[in-house]
């Protein structure tokens, strides 16, 4: 009897919570699943459906066609008018990474002490290699969900993103995360994806020349070499032999002397991508190329060697100076300019494969203004939605995960009013993850902001003393424009912005020794002074300190 009873008791739960159940599940089901519908569909691969369906269901792309029939429990969103594309793809970035903390700067009394010091590479624990050389670096360690400028880039399509160390030679290993999620365990779609490397010298210490950098490179692969090969045999035969050390930069380059992680190597210049080939060569490395601002003078070694290219959108800018006394802009500068807006339409010529990079633009409005002129310059429209799509889904190796609109591929989607690069598109939706995205609507005027408008004394220490110039600025909102007079040239600023919270940043080409280059400045704003570092394209990065004549307008 009391087995009876107690299947009768079993029995009598599972009809009572049945319906509960049932209707759980049904919730869920509803919450996690959705169709757009009557939308014009680009799929990234295929065709473009001109009017059809995309159902997501549990975060994945449960089917996409012009023929597809919607679920009864789905939120539909009547696509009338819109256009579905994969979500964008931005694929060299410092999205997600915290500010490097700030520390004194040795020597220089107590303004040195207070100056902010330039971005410091990441360091790994117990390393035996000095900062800077420290490949093991994980970026997956550090990330963090949230921020300003995560919103800003989903803002304009942007559902994933490449995001690496930002300093260092051997710099670390990157991340690639979705731009939504409470956890940085949530954001990581993969980890490690490729090893990075820069070539800029560290400062203070060795290497401190481009010819050290060079010698660290392959004194450091050599050293891995042996060192694989001493743990190997060490495992063949472990009795009787003497445990070799362990070292964990060593070991973090073994899959990248074995081929089995790419090496992202920082190179803009001719000189500088044709050194990461003949160093590719001579390791057999899986070599992708970040930057590549003349790619297309390299372009038919780069097909040759199958070395594809994460080009900046960070186009250089018309630098007409907004002063009578400015000097004319140098006929490789205007150069550069056009030839910067063709790289692409030259690249997909030549059999290079590439995909787009934001490049630090401080607007990411830019990123799409950018495409439209590189499209304007002769690259395909499709061409140029691929570039943000599959094409950096397949060189970073997620191809079967993103990059396209198909059936079990993660629901990431990005919905548009209109066509991505016209003039006057907007994001209408967003999903990550299967899930929607709150779209931060754009800055209104109410909002009080910080003013820099004013005239400002502007001390630039690139490591070799301070140099004084005259900086002008006029804001707008968060719109500022102006330009800079001194010994570094007169040039209009370009990219300029300040945000809500006082983070001002512009880029201005610099005359340093005979030489015009990009310089990037990003400081916080406290009263009538702006201080912060600047970056200079071939440089280690320095110092800056803004001060206002007269008060802060009101």
């Amino acid at each position: 009897m009391p087995k009876i009873r107690l299947r009768l008791i079993v029995a009598l739960l599972a009809l009572t919570l049945a319906p509960f159940s049932l209707n759980t599940n049904a919730q869920r089901s509803a919450i996690d699943t959705y169709a757009i519908t009557n939308a014009r569909i680009v799929t990234g691969t295929g065709p473009v459906i001109e009017r059809g369906t995309v159902v997501i269901r549990n975060g994945l792309i449960a089917a996409a066609g012009a023929n597809v029939s919607v679920p009864p429990d789905a939120r539909v969103i009547d696509g009338a008018g819109l256009t579905v594309y994969p979500g964008l793809i931005d694929s060299y970035t410092d999205l997600a990474l915290p500010e490097p903390a700030p520390s004194p700067s040795p020597g220089g009394g107590a303004a040195a002490f207070f100056a902010p010091p330039p971005p410091r590479p990441a360091a790994g624990p117990n390393s035996t290699q000095p900062v800077g050389l420290q490949p093991e670096v994980l970026v997956e360690d550090v990330i963090r969900p949230g921020g300003t400028e995560i919103e800003s880039s989903r803002s304009i399509g942007i559902t994933t993103a490449l995001t690496s160390p930002r300093t260092g030679i051997w710099m670390g290993q990157s991340a690639l995360i979705n731009l939504a999620g409470d956890t940085p365990q949530q954001m990581i779609v993969r980890s490690p994806v490729a090893m990075h490397v820069g070539f800029t010298p560290l400062r203070g210490t060795y290497p401190g020349s481009l010819l050290g950098v060079f010698a660290a490179l392959r004194q450091m692969m050599f050293d891995a070499q042996r060192y694989r090969d001493s743990m190997q045999i060490y495992e063949r035969n472990p009795r009787g032999t003497r445990r070799p050390d362990t070292d964990r930069s060593l070991a973090a380059l073994v899959p990248v002397i074995e081929g089995r992680m790419p090496v992202v190597m920082l190179a803009n210049s001719e000189r500088e991508i044709n050194r990461a080939l003949d160093l590719a060569t001579e390791f057999k490395l899986r070599l992708i190329i970040a930057g590549g601002r003349e790619a297309e003078r390299v372009a038919e070694r780069l097909a040759k060697q199958n070395v594809p290219v994460l080009l900046s959108l960070n186009l250089p800018r018309r630098t007409t100076a907004a002063i009578p006394e400015a000097d004319p802009e140098p006929l490789r500068v205007l150069r550069d300019r056009v030839e910067a807006q063709e790289t692409a339409g030259k690249l997909v010529k030549a059999g290079v494969r590439f995909a787009f990079q934001s490049g630090s633009l401080t607007d990411m409005s830019d990123l799409i203004v950018n495409a439209r002129r590189v499209i304007e310059n002769g690259l395909q429209p499709a061409d140029a939605v691929r570039a943000f799509t599959i094409w950096p889904a397949e060189i970073l190796g997620v191809m079967n995960q993103l990059g396209s609109i198909e059936t079990g591929k993660i629901a990431n989607l990005v919905i548009v009013r209109g066509n991505l690069f016209d003039r006057g598109s907007r994001v209408a939706h967003l999903f990550i993850d299967g899930r929607p995205v709150d779209l931060r609507p754009p800055t209104t005027g109410g909002e009080t902001r910080p003013n820099v408008t004013g005239s400002w004394s502007l001390s630039i220490d690139l490591g070799q003393g301070a140099a004084t110039a005259t900086l002008n600025l006029q804001q707008e909102g968060e719109t500022v424009r102006g330009g800079i007079q001194g010994p570094f040239g007169s040039r209009e600023i370009a990219n300029a912005s300040i945000s809500g919270t006082g983070e001002v940043k512009f880029s201005v080409p610099l005359n340093i020794e005979g030489q015009t280059r990009e310089a990037t400045f990003t400081g916080t704003l406290s009263g009538n002074e702006i201080r912060g570092a600047v970056n200079v394209e071939g440089r280690a990065p320095g110092t800056f300190t803004a001060t206002r004549s007269g008060p802060a307008p009101n």
